[in-house]
């Protein structure tokens, strides 16, 4: 009895494992069809046009045959780092708040506000945006409102679960000894949680942060609405521009030869930045010890 019973637990530990890999080997191989994919139909693109009047071209009109996506890339970075300033903060010590300060009570009914925010489709968001956040930048700012800003708050906002559920995580998961033992060591409640918690914690915190980045820098639909969609280099926040993604999605369904090419081609450069910047964080983690 004994025997068979120990035979059962080792087969169901067996297909448990085959069963998480099949599924991490599902992962791996959907990344590598997609790279195959953008490379495959992206690099021909961009040896016709060449790297360089691609990457750094000011001039986007397909039916003249110029390609350049270099005001694009500038609008995308503007507007992804106008959602992490206002995201990363926001996020940060609303997480903080849920997990070292609030009620439970209080910070359950906060908890769940946060997931019904990270359920709002992208198209909401937009909305919400284009009836109000563009006319209140309109009329406060001037301009059309269309622009970095209304597109930046709207980011931020969406990255706000993302950031806050896994930073929450991070900080949940620090061992509670060390709070005891600044506390032990005479550091007052608000010291414990910013002087040693946080820094524990800091692994999981930046995870969080690349994460939102990713989001914030492959939203398309929410942007398309509320950026302008101006293919030109800004001069303020208040000014429209066309990001990488919005480009896609606004020609891809009438694109053809080489402007399609050209269109996957700019995935392919947005795949890259984005695995660029995962490295980037990753060699950043290692070099500080996190």
């Amino acid at each position: 009895m004994i025997k068979k019973a120990i035979a059962n637990t080792v087969l169901k530990e067996r297909v448990a494992q085959a069963v998480f890999t099949a599924a991490a080997c599902c992962c791996v191989l959907a990344v590598g069809l997609i790279c195959f994919f953008l490379v495959v139909n992206g690099i021909p693109a961009l040896a016709e046009i060449g790297v360089i009047k691609f990457l750094f071209g000011t001039v986007w009109q397909p039916s003249a045959g110029s390609f350049g996506i270099g005001y694009m890339i500038i609008g995308s970075l503007y507007v992804t780092a106008g959602a992490m300033v206002i995201g990363i903060p926001l996020g940060l010590l609303t997480a903080l708040y849920l997990s070292r300060f609030a009620t439970q009570r209080l910070g359950g009914a906060l908890h769940r506000g946060i997931e019904l925010l990270a359920g709002i489709p992208s198209v909401v968001f937009g909305f919400f945006g284009l009836v109000v956040i563009v006319p209140l930048i309109r009329q406060t700012m001037g301009g059309t409102g269309l622009s970095i800003l209304a597109a930046a708050i709207i980011l931020g906002v969406m990255i706000l679960p993302t950031i806050i559920t896994v930073s929450r995580a991070a900080l949940d998961a620090v061992p509670e000894n060390y709070y005891e033992g600044a506390l032990a060591l005479g550091a007052r409640h608000e010291r414990c949680v910013f002087r040693v918690i946080l820094p524990a914690a800091a692994s999981g915190i930046v995870a969080s942060i690349v994460l939102g980045f990713g989001r914030a820098i492959g939203e398309t639909m929410a942007v398309v609405m509320v950026v302008g969609n101006q293919v030109r280099l800004p001069s303020a926040i208040t000014d429209g521009v066309r990001t990488l993604t919005a480009n896609i999605i606004l020609e891809m369904g009438y694109a053809a030869d080489l402007h399609r090419g050209a269109l996957i081609a700019t995935a392919l450069v947005l795949f890259v930045f984005i695995m660029a910047i995962n490295v980037l964080f990753s060699l950043m983690k290692k070099r500080a010890g996190i």
